[in-house]
């Protein structure tokens, strides 16, 4: 009898994926000291965009990578940001939508914007790539806790367009562009996460990077 419950949990387990091998994309970004934000709050929500062709490229652009990685201190923040969010909502989470991105990705997201008027809303390789590129930016929403349905932020995430910048909200409000309840929703997730150290972009509702752009290029290496 105990070896057939034996049986029957390991199978459950398996199921549920808590045996699944680690993707190769994964094991590299563990290689280079990158750590799975679920191993720091298992509570916080991850469904990356660019696992999907739903995203501004239209493409699949990490073709075997789930989890989402970032620096470890980029890690403790984010955990941070989802303590200061339960405590003002319990019912809420932080969704990360993407985390730490390998040099060659970018590389593909900017041939895609390259000479468009989109162009801008995109870091150049070239010049070093973004602070993604580093692991110590994330893209990230607020949704529901039990559902996993995201709040209304006005745009989705990856609009790239003035509609998704963060300077003239009460504008966007006034104009019926958003609703009073996205601009909430968005003062509310840039109040927790700039409470744990993060700093938001003027033109993205929805990234947050640790650090600037000359303190990662200093200190810190691109993710291959």
């Amino acid at each position: 009898m105990r070896l057939r419950l034996t049986i029957i949990l390991f199978i459950m387990l398996a199921a549920m994926g808590c045996f699944a091998q680690k993707s190769a994309t994964a094991k590299r970004m563990e290689q280079q000291g990158l750590v799975d934000i679920l191993s720091v709050d298992s509570t916080i929500q991850v469904s990356l965009m660019y696992s999907r062709a739903d995203n501004f490229t239209g493409k699949v652009l990490y073709t075997d990578l789930r989890e989402a990685y970032l620096h470890p201190k980029a890690a403790s923040a984010l955990a941070k940001a989802q303590q200061a969010l339960k405590k003002l909502r319990p019912d809420l989470s932080l969704k990360v939508y993407d985390a730490t991105r390998p040099m060659s990705v970018q590389q593909k997201m900017w041939n895609t914007v390259a000479g468009t008027k989109q162009q801008n809303y995109v870091s150049n390789p070239r010049n070093g790539g973004g602070m993604h590129n580093y692991g110590l930016a994330v893209d990230i929403t607020l949704c529901d806790a039990l559902s996993g349905d995201t709040l209304d932020m006005g745009t989705k995430v990856d609009f790239l367009g003035s509609y998704a910048h963060i300077t003239d909200e009460a504008g966007l409000v006034s104009r019926h562009i958003i609703t009073p309840k996205a601009k909430k929703n968005r003062e509310l997730l840039r109040k927790v996460m700039t409470e744990a150290g993060f700093m938001p972009l003027k033109t993205e509702w929805w990234h947050f990077n640790l650090v600037s752009r000359a303190e990662a290029k200093a200190h810190y290496k691109a993710v291959k």
